[in-house]
Formats: structure tokens, sequence, C-alpha cells
């Protein structure tokens, strides 16, 4: 007897850029008129890659998802992992019958409990104590059921003084709480957890994924997981589905999807650093970023390399304090080290009226080895106001330190190391 539990038939789904519906009496017509002779669709023939970043090229009809095909075995724990707009929600909504497919089928075996957003399945007027009864009820779960599972439900919540309390009170985080302890402890046979863990706080996120691995290594229940934290997909998933504009780029183990991933997402191009603005405020005009000593967003820090530059220059239409953010992370991510003087210390720049230059000599954390890394430049008012974000703006290659100066750090033990200026 097969063990799949979920098996995606190349499943498709189309929007309609700027319409509501189905769009309009014509196409509906259109339509009608294929389906009574047994044709097929005629939109579907049309519809661009849905490339978020790239302009339209004059069709309105966008594929979201299209050709997906996969198969989930009994007991599996799969990471779906791509960049925004990659088609990861929608996956999921298709899979928790949200919306239905365009194009293919998905043949599903057992219940299905998803958290796809923050309040799903959530009636704000009704408390806590009851949507509890109403999502065990929509399962299909008899009373008795529900409340054996209750007081283990509100204590992994944490919501025992508000259980009471209509859900339109509760913050964004307690509602993700309560919802994912719904979901997870009222007995689905396939757990559905989009990126909503994120809103929690560090704790709940330990929590929640330790209960993903119950569920899964314990009670033998299917997971699939979205998320972009790629250390705790590493450590839940064993398996891993990469999407790219809609598509399935990689399927197979973990470990190698997001080695497909990183290495697909983050490419060295020999683009300059000051071309990964994405914001930045009006009055304030660039016109160079240097990170160790050069303009392009590739270099190398060499094993006898221990400080680094930074040098920003350009023209300002009025005279503001800021504090430039430096943060070097891993490949997945993680941070390693942070410059941020006036987030920390109060210590702001000051940026004249007319032309700029702010320079900065950075002394690099002991702790690096060789290996890449990516950094994110910032400037900013604390709390009030941006007035740079670059982020992934350049990629080190760091041979390593001399010998008997670096040393390996466990990534997942440190906290950020803050970066001295010289």
């Amino acid at each position: 007897m097969s063990n799949t539990v979920i098996e995606f038939n190349n499943v498709g789904k189309q929007y309609i850029l700027g319409t509501i519906g189905t769009g309009t009496l014509s196409q509906d017509l259109n339509r009608w008129w294929a389906n009574i002779r047994g044709k097929e669709d005629p939109y579907l023939k049309v519809g661009e890659t849905n490339d978020r970043t790239q302009k339209g090229g004059g069709s309105r009809f966008v594929w979201a998802l299209r050709n997906i095909n996969f198969k989930v075995e009994q007991g599996d724990v799969v990471g779906i992992i791509g960049k925004n707009g990659a088609g990861k929600s929608t996956l999921l909504k298709i899979l928790s019958r949200v919306t239905s497919p365009t194009t293919g089928d998905i043949k599903i075996k057992g219940r299905i409990a998803s958290l796809l957003e923050v309040g799903t399945g959530f009636h704000p007027e009704m408390t806590g104590r009851e949507n509890i009864f109403m999502n065990g009820s929509i399962m299909g779960m008899t009373k008795a059921e529900i409340k054996s599972k209750f007081d283990e439900i509100v204590h992994f919540a944490g919501v025992d003084k508000y259980v009471d309390t209509p859900v339109k009170r509760y913050s964004s985080g307690m509602m993700v709480r309560l919802g994912f302890a719904i979901a997870a402890h009222l007995e689905p046979e396939i757990l559905v957890v989009d990126e909503v863990l994120a809103v929690g706080d560090a704790d709940f996120q330990k929590k929640a994924i330790g209960k993903m691995q119950d569920v899964s290594k314990g009670e033998g229940r299917t997971v699939l997981f979205v998320s972009h934290n790629m250390a705790a997909v590493q450590s839940l998933c064993k398996k891993g589905i990469v999407l790219k504009n809609g598509e399935i780029s990689f399927n197979g183990n973990i470990d190698e999807s997001l080695q497909h991933y990183l290495h697909s997402e983050v490419q060295i191009t020999s683009k300059k650093i000051i071309d990964a603005i994405i914001q930045q405020k009006s009055s304030i005009h660039f016109e160079k970023i240097m990170i160790n000593g050069t303009e392009n967003s590739h270099s190398v820090i060499p094993s006898a390399q221990h400080t680094l530059s930074i040098v920003i220059e350009g023209y300002s239409e009025e005279e503001m304090k800021t504090d430039v953010m430096f943060i070097i992370k891993s490949k997945s991510e993680t941070p390693f080290a942070s410059l941020a003087e006036g987030y920390y210390r109060g210590k702001l720049e000051t940026i004249p009226k007319g032309h700029f230059c702010i320079s900065k000599t950075l002394k690099l954390p002991k702790f690096l080895t060789s290996g890449r890394l990516f950094c994110d430049l910032n400037m900013h008012f604390p709390r009030v106001e941006w007035h740079l974000q670059a982020p992934n703006c350049c990629c080190l290659d760091c041979e390593g330190y001399m010998e008997g100066y670096g040393f390996t750090l466990n990534q997942e033990t440190f906290g950020i190391m803050g970066m001295e200026v010289i």
C-alpha cells in the first residue's frame, strides 16, 4: 500500500492582474464556449512567468504556479523555500483548499490543519475557548476529543489568562501562538505552517519547532513548512522543494535544496554596491559607496586583513543626524556581527547640508574563518526614519585569518557581536 499522502499533478494557478473575479464578460463567454466544445481554456495558453521584479510584457495573465508535480510521503517534513513572490503561500493555499487550482489536481489522504496567516480560521468576536472548539469541529473532531486536548492547547499557547477574551483583543503574537497550538494539538494527519511563526518570540519559535519535530517523528504525521529562516528549515526538515517564479526549481533532500536556493538567489555579479539600494530618503543623493576599498559588490578579505573600510559619499539637501548600520551575515542569513553605534550607544553621524563623506574603519571579529559572507548597509535615525537601505549589498570572500588568530564559532549558539570602529 502506498504511503503517499499528498500528490500534486501538473498543478497551476493563473491570475489576472488588476482584476477581482474571473475577468470580463467576454472572457467568461469565451471560456464557457470552449468548455462546451470540449476545448482547452483559451486563456491558459497565454500568461507570463511570475517574476514580480520584471515589468509586464503586455499580458494581463500571470501564472502564480505552473507545472507543479511532486509527492509527499507519510511522516515527511518538507520545507518549501524560495524568495518572496515565488509561489510558496499560493501552493499552501491550494493545498488547504483556500483557493482552487486553475489546472491539474491534488490528491490528499487525511485531515489538514493549516496556519497560513495571523488569525487564520478565527472569528474575532468569539473567545479563545470558543475558537478552539470551533476549529476542532471544522476538523471533524468530537467535543470530547477537543476537551481532552483543551488544557494542553491553552498551556502551550500561553494564553491561560485570556482564553475567555474575544480574540479581536489579542496581539498578533498571541493569535499566532493560539493558532499554532490548535493546529498542532488537534491531531491532523497533515500540518501546514506558513511564515507566520516569525511573528512569535524566540521562545515560542523554539517551542513550535520542537512540537513540529514531535508531530513528525513521534507521531508519524506529515508537515509542510514555509520559512525564510534557513537555520530553522535545516534543523526541522528532511526534504526540500525550491520554488522560483512559480515553478519547482529543485526537489530533493534539505541540504541539497538549501545549497541550490542559496546559490541561485545570491549570485556574485559585477554590479556596484550602490545598485543594491532599495530605499533612500528623497533629500539625500548617494554618489559613491565603497566597502573593503571597492565600489563593486564582490571583494576578497585576505587572511592577513583584520579591518574593513566603509566609505559613503553623496549630497544632502539638509543637515541631519544618521546612524550607519552595517551587518555581516552568513549565506543562511544568520547575523555574525553588526555596527550600529547610533542605535546601541546614541552616537550619531552628522550629515551637513551639501556634499558629505562618511568614512569608517571597522575591526573585524576574530571568529571569521574562510568562507563567504554577505553584508547589509543601512542608514537611519533610530526608530524615526530610514535614510538608506541596501540589503545584501556586497559579498565578501574571507580567506581566513592567519594561524592562531581566528577560530570557529558554532552558528547556533553565538549572539550578534558588535564591531569596533578604529
